[in-house]
């Protein structure tokens, strides 16, 4: 454990020491000469001495004491190092808490549900809190060795086969050990499949012949399909998109709008005009969005900020693009269109076994002013105690 000061000029406030000195030898005025009859006549009258003196030692002490507590507060005074080394037990969801249970008895360790905030597992407590399963047991785990102190020993329980991965084996800053014992993997809920919704069309005036081509894809985006039928949002550049729309197509050439810009930044599907021009900062490293059947790249895209910029590669005209004419030509713009599919979360858990290597957070240091405010509390309270008695008790 480490002691260190925030701000240590908050010292400078250990000047105030003077106050209580000068006051306590300001009371010194108190006591008043008095002429006795006896000792009028005599001849040599005795020096006085002036000696440096203190009334009161308890209660100067005990004010300096306090003015020193304020000064450390004002410093802020912090401790490193104090963190417990108990044993932590993480119980991921689908993972049998009966080993668990009995690893945490043996070692007094820590048992706790590898869940948004870690809480404690209960006594007969066999499912872990539904917000569990809604956040990836990577993320939980990564948050739970940051929060730990480096010295703290961590074991995780999960079940043989682990939800709630990411694309890359865990990397902590420690070793952990992996106990893999009988369990249901803790996978959510599966999320029917939805039909896409179709995008929005805005051309100008000189793609109204190419527009024709999209209008009556989008006219027949939603045929057999067994929900009710969404109208299609077609308009001139100058309309904006309804916001339920899966999108834009913009069908102009030259630079692109902000606003269409922004609703690919902000998450958005756009697919661009063939003679549209890339934005600033988009590099020449395009993946193929669309092929044809002899591998030729009709559509090509990049991600930008959280959604993706798409763009034609050649006009919409059946000359140039005879897959317009085709029967495919709506599946292949619906396919452009629908969101990226997750990636795989579920694995066996003895190959997940998390790896050491990563930096260790560092743990910000525990603050000692709330305890500082108490004891000042306190000593404020004596002291007023000490000097109201004081002053109670002296003699007239």
């Amino acid at each position: 454990m480490s002691l260190a000061l925030l701000l240590p000029l908050g010292l400078a406030a250990l000047a105030a020491w003077l106050l209580p000195m000068l006051i306590h030898l300001a009371r010194r005025s108190e006591q008043w000469p008095t002429d006795f009859a006896a000792l009028r006549w005599l001849r040599h009258r005795p020096k006085p001495r002036h000696r440096l003196r203190f009334e009161d030692w308890p209660l100067l002490l005990l004010r300096l004491l306090l003015l020193a507590l304020l000064a450390l507060w004002l410093a802020r005074p912090v401790l490193s190092g104090a963190e417990g080394d108990r044993p932590w037990i993480a119980l991921a969801a689908g993972a049998d808490p009966s080993a668990a249970r009995a690893a945490a008895a043996a070692h007094d360790a820590e048992l706790r549900w590898l869940a948004p905030g870690f809480p404690s597992v209960a006594d007969g407590a066999s499912a872990p809190p539904a917000e569990a399963r809604a956040v990836p047991a990577g993320s939980l785990l990564r948050e739970l060795d940051a929060l730990l102190p480096a010295q703290t020993r961590l074991t995780v329980f999960v079940p043989e086969r682990l939800h709630g991965l990411d694309a890359q084996r865990l990397q902590l800053s420690r070793r952990v050990e992996w106990e893999i014992v009988a369990g249901n993997a803790s996978q959510p809920p599966a999320t029917p499949d939805a039909t896409v919704p179709p995008p929005a069309l805005r051309y100008v005036a000189e793609r109204t012949p190419d527009a024709r081509y999209i209008r009556a894809a989008l006219s027949a985006w939603d045929t057999g399909s067994a929900g009710p039928h969404r109208p299609a949002d077609i308009a001139t550049a100058s309309t904006p998109p309804r916001s339920d729309a899966n999108g834009l197509i913009w069908l102009a050439p030259g630079a692109v709008p902000a606003a269409v810009l922004d609703k690919a930044r902000n998450g958005a599907i756009v697919l661009l005009d063939a003679q549209a021009q890339w934005p600033g900062g988009v590099g020449t490293r395009r993946a193929a969005a669309w092929r044809d059947r002899s591998g030729a790249v009709l559509a090509e895209g990049v991600h930008y900020g959280r959604g993706r910029l798409l763009r034609l590669t050649r006009p919409l005209a059946p000359a140039q693009l005879p897959e317009l004419l085709e029967p495919g030509f709506v599946a292949a713009l619906r396919a452009m269109f629908q969101p990226l599919p997750p990636a795989p979360a579920l694995a066996l858990a003895r190959d997940m076994a998390p790896r050491t290597g990563a930096v260790a957070a560092a743990l910000p240091p525990q603050d000692l002013r709330p305890w500082l405010a108490v004891a000042i509390a306190l000593a404020a309270l004596l002291e007023r105690w000490l000097a109201t008695r004081a002053r109670g008790g002296s003699g007239p």
